[in-house]
């Protein structure tokens, strides 16, 4: 297979294992449902791979709607690391330079941490060291032209927008919240409603955590899902949209 006809084949199982993710978080999946993703697929590693390509985000289910981490789905994502090995050392991106491997680093390390969590085994991947998306000049106030960049790179880390997770990330997108809402509406604009989307979900762990923010993620949340773009952007405004269910019901 060519590494073009791998990629593909990853991006479709990763797809099929959103859907799966999202009947989770809305209680219709039934049981082992990473587990059975691997079972079931025809080309189990292109499945391992899908596993951290979703990352963090199968866990949603387990925080937001109280699903149990079968010991049969912890060890299939066990075994995705295995497989897959993260980088045994990641150098902090500069600002100005490639964020690729600094965010994989940071995604690898929230889908571990999770992992822990739920199945009371060690964290698989330590905490990326340095943050440049946290040193971003102007992110805080969205001032200049720095806010456009950074927040791109901020919605490349969405599946850490849950409520079980901290850290320098979580820190960054507190001290910016003018920023994300200026990257999400000028990614509605340009209609590129997966960058919106993933971007808007730091805007409900916001709005989750009680922070004022300069535009309600609600009403963009349930526009983007209307609009629809594939099982990702669905899982994301599902994620989104559970998020914000607290919020509303406390402004209630």
């Amino acid at each position: 297979m060519s590494p073009d006809q791998s990629q593909t084949a990853f991006a479709a199982s990763a797809a099929d294992l959103a859907v799966r993710a999202l009947d989770a978080l809305r209680g219709v999946e039934g049981a082992a449902l990473v587990a059975r993703h691997v079972e079931e697929a025809a080309d189990p590693k292109a499945a391992l791979a899908a596993i951290r390509l979703v990352g963090a985000d199968l866990f949603a289910p387990h925080l937001l709607a109280d699903a149990v981490l079968l010991p049969e789905d912890a060890m299939a994502v066990v075994q995705s690391f295995t497989v897959f090995p993260p980088p045994v050392s990641v150098p902090a991106a500069p600002p100005a330079g490639p964020a690729e491997p600094w965010i994989a680093a940071w995604r690898d390390w929230a889908t571990s941490a999770l992992l822990a969590r739920f199945s009371g085994g060690e964290t698989l991947v330590p905490e990326p060291m340095g943050a440049p998306v946290a040193e971003e000049p102007d992110a805080s106030d969205g001032s200049g032209s720095d806010w456009q960049r950074w927040s791109v790179r901020m919605g490349q880390l969405s599946p850490l927008a849950l409520p079980g997770l901290d850290g320098p990330v979580h820190a960054a997108a507190r001290r910016a919240p003018l920023a994300l809402a200026r990257g999400a509406s000028r990614a509605v604009l340009r209609r590129d409603f997966p960058t919106a989307m993933r971007i808007t979900r730091w805007l409900a762990l916001l709005a989750a955590e009680g922070a004022r923010l300069p535009l309600d993620p609600a009403p963009l949340v349930e526009h983007l899902r209307l609009l629809g773009g594939g099982p990702r952007l669905a899982l994301d405004a599902a994620i989104a949209g559970r998020l914000l269910a607290p919020a509303r019901r406390d402004r209630a």
